[in-house]
């Protein structure tokens, strides 16, 4: 066996958990083309299921497959860790939404190719990488949004679809400025930018639109509420986490590589996440659907994850923030999309929720207080340490910005918390079945198990981030 063939052994034998997901969407789909959509569904959790066991032996690895192309890191390895389970969890929770239609199995397919997307993102070492997770990850969600058949879902596919096509255009025309200022398409050669500004400032550009439209930061979150409120509740739940997730990390993987030397991006993203927090949490006030405001509140949370990434370089907490937070966002996210997909859109139809089922209000009032960062939840372990990170970098006044709006968004939740502890008007009546409620409460209930445990194991949690 030569070296040639035996780099390409090792390369695939490190690449095996996305094989396994690649294989899965691929089996999911055929299942779902011979008129099976339960062997569908039991495919795309047990593929699931092994890359994520497939995934621990990674743990640890700081290395790269294809030439430097494709990452096997940090971001990487735990972007598999936390998307994965995070993926089979939303298939259990669409399941009850849209058994016994159509094209059932499709979505399972669907959100597998998808989740194939935002592993690549997370792991991108190379340009063309980010361009191809960020088109699979596009197509496979504009499928999700508009699988409804309602005159609102299709609408908001086609809004979403031309407002993603644009702005991955934007992004490729952009990145050809630094290909054609490096003569390559690896992260590795970025710091050659340095002696180039305004090519490095093109691509900068491109980047943060092209990455920026699929984390929602404000300002490229236009397609967000609309697509959420459009969608399936379980396919908003995967939007607002597992494109989002990927898409922060690979830009965290670019400006791991990027010198700041070469245009002053710290900045450009400080103000972003600015940006982003302060609106999301102000365009959630005056919200009354449900998931529209959770749409905005997943704005603001985008805005969060940008300490992490500019602390990149400045601080050893950087790349631990951003991956506890995303565990903490991944489970509390979801855990709030399930009670609503118990209860319903409207926050009217939360009023007396707490006083009718207990446990469910219980879970959503620890998954709200955890997005806003009360301890000792999970998502006050995340933001402790993101803020943490912007202060280790200097930028003490970002870090004050998102406490100040991590109280704004109090205000935000309790919008939903104040009415569940009212007298409800009406005698409650969930819009599921039974026998499908059981597959909703147990997607919260490990959601719960996680938000909280999180939060009080976050020091072992960290022992194995390094």
């Amino acid at each position: 066996m030569n070296d040639m063939e035996m780099q390409m052994g090792r390369d695939l034998g490190l690449l095996l958990p996305e094989i396994t997901v690649l294989l899965t969407a691929v089996a999911a789909l055929v299942a779902e083309m011979l008129r099976k959509p339960l062997a569908s569904l039991g495919l795309a959790l047990l593929g699931l299921l092994i890359a994520t066991v497939l995934t621990i032996p990674l743990l640890g690895s700081q290395t790269t497959v294809f030439m430097g192309t494709y990452r096997i890191d940090t971001l990487g390895v735990w972007a598999k860790l936390i998307l994965l389970p995070l993926a089979a969890l939303i298939i259990v929770l669409v399941r009850p939404e849209i058994k016994n239609t159509g094209r059932e199995g499709t979505v399972y397919s669907l959100l597998v190719f998808t989740t194939v997307g935002a592993l690549v993102l997370a792991s991108a070492g190379d340009t063309m990488f980010v361009v191809l997770g960020l088109l699979l990850s596009s197509l496979g969600s504009f499928g999700l949004v508009g699988y409804p058949r309602t005159n609102r879902a299709t609408e908001a596919a086609l809004k979403y679809f031309v407002y993603g096509s644009v702005t991955e255009a934007v992004m490729i025309f952009g990145l050809t400025f630094w290909f054609g200022a490096t003569g390559s398409t690896a992260f590795a050669d970025l710091p050659r930018l340095s002696t180039q500004p305004f090519a490095a400032g093109a691509g900068l550009v491109g980047i943060l639109i092209g990455l920026g439209y699929k984390a929602s930061i404000a300002p490229f979150h236009f397609w967000a509420p609309d697509a959420y409120d459009g969608a399936p509740l379980a396919v908003a739940a995967f939007l607002s986490t597992v494109p989002k997730i990927g898409a922060i990390f690979a830009l965290a993987q670019v400006f791991s590589s990027l010198a700041p030397s070469a245009l002053n991006w710290p900045v450009v993203v400080a103000l972003l996440a600015v940006f982003s927090m302060t609106y999301g949490n102000l365009a959630a006030l005056s919200q009354s659907n449900l998931v529209r405001l959770l749409a905005y509140s997943s704005i603001a949370q985008a805005g969060y994850f940008l300490l992490g990434v500019v602390a990149l370089g400045k601080s050893g907490l950087a790349l631990q923030s951003l991956v506890v937070f995303a565990a903490a966002y991944a489970a509390m996210n979801l855990g709030a999309f399930a009670v609503v997909a118990r209860t319903g859109r409207e926050i009217k139809d939360f009023t007396g929720l707490g006083r009718t089922s207990p446990w469910s209000g219980a879970a959503m009032v620890i998954f709200l207080l955890s997005l806003v960062g009360v301890p000792p939840l999970a998502g006050f372990a995340g933001k402790l340490l993101l803020f943490g990170a912007a202060l280790d970098a200097g930028l003490g006044w970002l870090a004050l910005i998102a406490i100040l709006n991590s109280v704004l968004s109090l205000a935000v939740y309790l919008r939903i918390i104040v009415p569940m502890y009212q007298p409800p008007a009406t005698s409650p009546s969930s819009h599921l079945a039974p026998a499908r409620l059981q597959w909703v409460g147990l997607v919260w209930a490990i959601a719960l198990v996680l938000t909280a445990g999180m939060g009080l194991a976050v020091q072992l949690f960290l022992s194995q981030v390094v």
